[in-house]
């Protein structure tokens, strides 16, 4: 597990890095909430982004993307709203959900990625 933990870290530094290189500021990392975990946080802009972090070291069980089950995206949503209230942002303010997949070849970033799932 410890193995898992530092690998997952060392990925979504990587993914961080990537986002500053789009000028995206990463505000959180691992954000955590009795509701679950984000990834990674970052503005873009006036957008606030919460972001999923997933990589494979093969496709043999699926593409890091396809592990973003209807699920986790419920999980990520609902942290996401924690988030929101706890740091008093307004409804009305620009939100999204992304998610970079990573892979033995590639990162690939996945703009709007999947809406709000209460």
């Amino acid at each position: 597990m410890a193995n898992n933990r530092k690998t997952g870290s060392y990925y979504e530094e990587q993914a961080a890095v990537y986002l500053e290189s789009l000028g995206m500021t990463v505000l959180e990392h691992n954000y955590r909430n009795k509701r679950g975990e984000i990834d990674l946080i970052a503005k873009e802009s006036s957008t606030i982004v919460f972001i999923e972090v997933k990589y494979r070291s093969s496709t043999s069980c699926g593409t890091p993307g396809e592990a973003v089950t209807a699920g986790k995206q419920r999980t990520i949503s609902r942290c996401a709203l924690a988030y929101m209230m706890e740091h008093h942002l307004p409804e009305d303010n620009a939100y999204r959900f992304d998610v970079i997949s990573i892979g033995s070849d590639a990162l690939k970033h996945y703009r709007n990625a999947f809406d709000f799932c209460g």
